[in-house]
């Protein structure tokens, strides 16, 4: 991507931001909140307008491609599949969070990737309270860029023994008997957490705040930026099995390290 467009791509997801979402925090009714997939599937208006104004966005950028999120596929007006089939699709999360956003928590961001035959080119996640953008593009690195454009380049934590090891877990998703497995050795790792937010996840463990990331459900709105800007900063990715991480694939589970020989003591420890 050139300079310009991630510069506009950057203002897009503050204007959307600003209009669609942060005028609506600590302000829904009751009728502005429903379930999709079960309760711990919330979406609210906000999330519906948001997506809305950024693919009108994005279409305005970028003409030439197409635009799929979170809620058109909720809803069957897209489609994931769309993702491995050629041609450019940009991907979006228009909250992040939905689940701390309903609660009031100013814990959630915005999330848009560029994907190319299920091949990530680009990834932005944006903090509303913040006022940046994490970056990442395919071999050029990741990096925050802030409200007045200065940029400070990320890079994931140095490696560490499993037993020092910090990071997010999310484990509501998995099935038995990998749940049980996985819970019981957890303390194997110095520390646990889950901030029901893969957009400040993935921005903490591409920033060296953090060492390692477990997730069982992969929706691209989730990962697909997040991954980029994770390997850009220097990270190792891959499937509980060891394969590559594809935006269209949604099972297999994804592990998260700073390097492989980290990765592998983790899928020994938490795994095997």
């Amino acid at each position: 991507m050139k300079e310009s467009e991630v510069q506009s791509v950057i203002a897009l997801l503050r204007h959307v931001a600003r209009a669609e979402i942060l005028t609506r925090f600590k302000k829904l009714a009751p009728e502005d909140v429903r379930t999709k997939a079960g309760p711990l599937d919330p979406v609210t208006v906000a999330d519906e307008a948001a997506e809305a104004a950024l693919k009108a966005g994005l279409n305005e950028l970028f003409p030439g491609d197409d635009v799929i999120g979170e809620e058109a596929v909720s809803s069957g007006t897209a489609r994931i599949e769309r993702l491995s089939e050629p041609g450019r699709v940009w991907v979006l999360d228009p909250i992040d969070g939905t689940a701390n956003f309903t609660a009031e928590l100013p814990l959630f961001g915005v999330m848009a990737a560029l994907v190319e035959e299920d091949e990530v080119l680009a990834g932005f996640i944006y903090d509303p309270f913040g006022d940046d953008c994490a970056v990442a593009l395919k071999a050029q690195g990741s990096w925050l860029v802030a409200t007045d454009g200065t940029r400070r380049r990320m890079r994931v934590a140095a490696p560490v023994p499993v037993s020092q090891m910090v990071g997010s877990m999310s484990w509501r998703f998995m099935q038995e008997p990998l749940r049980t497995h996985v819970l019981h050795r957890l303390n194997k790792l110095a520390a646990v957490t889950d901030y029901r937010c893969a957009a400040h996840q993935y921005r903490m463990l591409a920033s060296g705040h953090c060492h390692v990331q477990m997730f069982r459900k992969l929706l691209p709105w989730d990962h697909a930026a997040g991954v980029l800007l994770h390997r850009e900063a220097g990270g190792y990715a891959k499937h509980f099995d060891g394969s590559d991480y594809l935006p269209s694939e949604t099972g297999g589970g994804l592990l998260l390290a700073p390097d492989e020989a980290s990765w592998t003591a983790l899928a020994d420890a938490l795994l095997r």
